[in-house]
């Protein structure tokens, strides 16, 4: 087994020249992430390599140009899309610092710790246009869907400040947010990577489908890992502190059992910190890990079932091996 990007992520795919030759795209696209902010603006320059020289697993566009390969992989425009929208994701997380008053990112300090929040705002606007200019360059088609897209990821930003409706189920209230903040951007890579390869028609629908379920399903890990891994080299319950609703503490309010009262009362709300080891012991022990859990496990046999319904070759075993990570991941 070969990791697709060096020291990144653990991620691997089972077709050994298949995962060089993503590698190799990758190496491509940090140097055009870099290009892109080596602007003659000395802060600028500074702020704008930061996330990208912290690293990260580049997730987004390894799945553009996994989906190339359901096409013609040699076509242009597939790379860069694979670097307009990881500068789209970048972007973002300079804008979503700022709204957590994030002093941590990437195992570095955030841009709006290390400079302030104007900085910080000021790159991630830099960013999205350095993107934006990216896909003119691709066409209306192309400037049409970043735009859906951005919107559909705002709309669930937005929705996750604010009160839940009444009358809606308080977990589809959540995956819906997690597929419109989450799921929605990781869907375009998949579809742009389908799409500017000349795949088939339903093969870019259902790569774009697959797409959004694994951004759920990677989101929902990633909540599970904050409060059940020890070992992940993030420090565990850091959702927990911030008040964060995921997954596990949504499905914890939600039950009634007596013997859980405890816990919901500690996770109504952001949790002291003096407070965390019993929290994170009682969720660890409680049914809705479990419950947690066996939506993830959902998520990602649904998107086994849309890769594995994707022509036969190297991109389909590679999005068969995207699902196995996110079970093993979570063990």
């Amino acid at each position: 087994m070969v990791t697709t990007r060096r020291a990144q992520t653990a991620l691997t795919f089972s077709d050994e020249a298949f995962a060089e030759e993503i590698r190799a795209s990758l190496d491509l696209v940090e140097e055009r992430l870099l290009k892109a902010v080596d602007t003659d603006q000395p802060l600028l320059r500074q702020s704008g390599s930061h996330l990208i020289r912290a690293g990260g697993k580049r997730f987004r566009p390894m799945l553009t140009l996994a989906c190339a390969h359901l096409g013609d992989p040699t076509r242009p425009g597939i790379l860069d899309a694979a670097v307009a929208l990881e500068l789209t994701h970048l972007a973002t997380l300079y804008h979503d610092d700022v709204m957590d008053e994030a002093l941590v990112r990437r195992g570095a300090a955030s841009a709006n710790a290390r400079w302030d929040n104007s900085v910080a705002i000021l790159t991630g606007d830099y960013l999205f246009s350095q993107a934006a200019q990216m896909m003119a360059d691709l066409g209306i088609d192309a400037v049409r869907l970043q735009a859906s897209t951005f919107a559909r990821l705002v709309r669930g930003q937005i929705n996750e400040t604010m009160p839940q409706p009444e009358g809606i189920d308080p977990v589809e209230w959540h995956l819906e947010i997690l597929s419109e903040k989450t799921g929605s951007l990781i869907a375009t890579c998949a579809k742009f990577g389908a799409w500017f390869a000349g795949a088939a028609e339903a093969t870019i629908a259902t790569a774009e489908e697959f797409g959004e379920v694994i951004g759920v399903a990677f989101q929902i890990a990633d909540d599970i890992i904050d409060i059940a891994s020890d070992s992940s080299g993030k420090t565990p319950g850091t959702d927990l502190l911030e008040g964060v609703p995921t997954l596990p503490v949504i499905y914890a309010l939600a039950d009634d059992d007596p013997a859980e009262a405890r816990l919901r009362e500690l996770v109504a709300g952001p949790v002291p910190e003096e407070d965390l080891p019993e929290a994170l012991a009682l969720l660890r022990g409680s049914k809705a890990l479990g419950q947690a859990r066996a939506t993830l496990l959902q998520y990602q046999e649904r998107a086994r079932s849309l890769a594995k319904s994707l022509p036969d070759g190297p991109a389909q075993k590679a999005l068969v091996d995207i699902c196995d990570y996110m079970i093993e991941r979570d063990a």
